[in-house]
């Protein structure tokens, strides 16, 4: 049984008047991939930064790995890595330069030419960070953050600016992170990346958590109602039991409902019986996106640092 990485109890903090964390509580098991999110001014980056001890808390009690990040313990140091937005490095210094620089920095480091291949760079070992293109910079920071062979690592928008491709490929790494054993602590605006990589979400708003759960039940999701979506052929008509539920969007037909299995029998065994094609057919449920925007929606924010 995974023990816990990351403890958070009753966190508070507060800017003058504003209440950025009004008593917030989760946890992170180890070798978990945990997303947190939330529109900006909701409090992520103040809990992120108090989790990696860079700003101080009001109250509550935070554990990293056993250690409390507000003493600063050089233990707890050694075993996190941190892959911020942006990142500083010497232009000039190849890959390997790089690397080999911050490994330099722990007791323990990972092989050099592993660290390499974990990120995807082995062919660009020798090529200076200047001449990488911004998917390649972006697997030298995660890179970087690997260097020490830490045990928790805390990814900030680690795929942002990035093309498809390359998410794709970022993504990829970071699932190979977690077979490693990592703790992953993400933070993310694309649901698209927490829906493929996060095995637990917590959605932050005005400094209170306001729903938990995994990508596919968070907020009842998986129950939700199922929409059948097709174009209708012209001068055709629904039969009355179909035509009940439906609505119209355009040149779209829309059907929602508790039991798609039974409705898609119900719409195609007509169609097929009246010798019809429908056009762009498909059923869905809400996505993640859906259900993010309906729990933040109006929120008031708590007018902090994100």
């Amino acid at each position: 049984m995974a023990g816990i990485a990351v403890e958070v109890l009753d966190l508070r903090k507060s800017y003058g008047s504003l209440q950025a964390l009004r008593g917030i509580s989760f946890s992170v098991a180890e070798g978990e991939v945990f997303a947190l999110l939330g529109p900006n001014g909701a409090g992520k980056t103040t809990t992120v930064e108090i989790l990696e001890g860079f700003r101080r808390r009001d109250g509550g009690q935070v554990s990293v790995l056993g250690f409390d990040p507000a003493l600063g313990d050089r233990r707890l140091k050694q075993q996190m890595g941190i892959v911020l937005q942006t990142s500083g490095v010497d232009p000039y210094l190849t890959v390997a330069e790089t690397v080999e620089m911050f490994r330099g920095y722990y007791p323990k480091p990972r092989p050099l030419n592993e660290v390499i291949s974990l990120v995807g760079l082995t062919d660009k070992k020798d090529s200076r960070v200047t001449k990488l293109s911004g998917g390649q910079r972006r697997r030298l920071d995660v890179a970087i953050a690997l260097a020490g062979d830490p045990s928790v690592l805390f990814l900030d928008e680690p795929t942002t600016g990035f093309d498809p491709g390359a998410r794709r490929n970022a993504w990829e790494v970071i699932k190979g992170l977690k077979d490693l054993g990592k703790t992953i602590f993400l933070t993310s605006h694309s649901m698209d990346e927490v829906q493929f990589l996060a095995d637990r979400v917590v959605i932050i708003s005005a400094g209170r958590i306001v729903a938990e759960g995994t990508p596919d039940t968070l907020a009842g999701r998986e129950k939700a109602a199922a929409s059948i979506r097709f174009k209708l052929p012209p001068a055709s008509e629904l039969p009355a039991a179909i035509r009940s539920q439906a609505k119209a969007h355009g040149d779209f037909i829309s059907i929602e409902t508790q039991d798609p299995t039974r409705a898609l029998y119900e719409l195609t065994s007509w169609a097929v019986q009246a010798q019809l094609t429908l056009e762009g057919l498909e059923v869905t449920r809400p996505s993640l996106e859906d259900v993010y925007l309906e729990i933040t929606e109006g929120s008031e924010t708590a007018g902090a640092p994100a």
